[in-house]
């Protein structure tokens, strides 16, 4: 009779099984801030090793590039998350709209400053030497601006377009240039055949946190649990690209964007480990993706600083904490 009885609770298991698939997905959409690159390597990893799966989620990354607008489509709804940057937020405040980064995955600004080696350039400041330094509009309007109020001898007069082509800087000894640690660098070398001397901002004292997982506060009122989930399964992500097997990943990338190659990538995973780009400070103890008030609040006093931002804008609504610093992903760390 036992045996009979066991039988049946077990057909009775099997055919509830069949009556309830598993639960669905929650699909949910992330928009970078440029074509498809090692900097958003942990994103893709968590994609194509299963852990966003495992998370629960089903989850699309919407490539940015030249003629992508992914922070509207966030504004519009279209997008569920989106690659921010903390000055972008600040100025979405200002114009009422509510846009919140929930995580920090770079915990340093990769943007760098150039220098050819053979110039007697051996610190920062030195910079203020040359002749030129080749950097965006944006770069003149803000890192540029803190330079000249931090370091004394950096004037207007030093700054040139930048139109993304490094044969000038090559070309021009007493220039620099600007760029991310993770990628003019390396095509610098390629073209002029010499290794620049590099200066990370963030290790001078600019101190923007970048590449954030953004989203609405609608999003973060109506779906906390995805918010959560999400940010979660980025970090693991991370871990695993950083230090693990990103094969998969890196495919992917290469995927979305043919253009990118193999060594490109490495030296980018490279450049991100040596100067601490996603892994450093705060991130050790308590997790990738870890955001601090204090760090938000002292890029808030550099902008004000600047005549950037009105000291009188309310930061705090532009970011939130309760999502990161838990320590997720740090079993991952090989």
């Amino acid at each position: 009779m036992t045996n009979r009885f066991a039988h049946y609770l077990a057909a009775a298991a099997l055919a509830l099984g069949a009556a309830c698939p598993a639960l669905a997905l929650d699909k949910v959409s992330y928009g970078t801030n440029w074509l498809a690159q090692a900097e958003h390597g942990g994103f893709y990893q968590a994609v194509a090793d299963g852990t966003y799966k495992k998370y629960g989620l089903d989850v699309k990354i919407v490539q940015g590039g030249p003629n992508a607008a992914n922070q509207a489509l966030l504004i519009a709804g279209k997008v569920d998350f989106y690659m921010g940057s903390p000055q972008a937020e600040m100025d979405a405040v200002k114009q009422g709209i509510p846009l919140v980064d929930v995580a920090a995955i770079f915990q340093k600004d990769p943007q760098v400053l150039m220098a050819h080696p053979d110039q007697g350039v051996e610190k920062f400041a030195d910079l203020a030497k040359l002749d030129t330094i080749y950097m965006g509009k944006d770069g003149y309007l803000t890192y540029f601006e803190w330079m000249k109020k931090n370091y004394p001898g950096f004037k207007d007069e030093q700054y040139k377009p930048y139109t993304f082509n490094p044969a000038p800087f090559i070309a021009n000894k007493k220039s620099a240039q600007q760029g991310y640690i993770t990628s003019e660098p390396f095509e610098v070398e390629k073209q002029g055949g010499f290794k620049p001397k590099l200066f990370l901002l963030a290790d001078n004292g600019y101190s923007p946190y970048s590449t954030m997982i953004t989203t609405t506060q609608a999003m973060i009122d109506a779906k906390p649990d995805v918010v959560q989930r999400f940010v979660d399964a980025s970090a693991e992500g991370w871990y695993n690209y950083l230090y693990g097997d990103n094969k998969a990943a890196n495919d992917l990338i290469k995927k979305d964007n043919p253009e990118m190659t193999d060594a490109q990538i490495a030296f980018s995973i490279e450049k991100m480990k040596e100067y601490g780009i996603v892994d450093s400070g705060p991130t050790l103890e308590k997790g990738i993706g870890c955001m601090t008030d204090d760090h938000y609040k002292k890029f808030f006093d550099e902008m004000v600083s600047i005549g950037v931002v009105d000291a009188k804008l309310d930061y705090q609504k532009a970011f939130t904490t309760k999502f990161v610093c838990k320590g997720v992903g740090l079993k991952l760390k090989k």
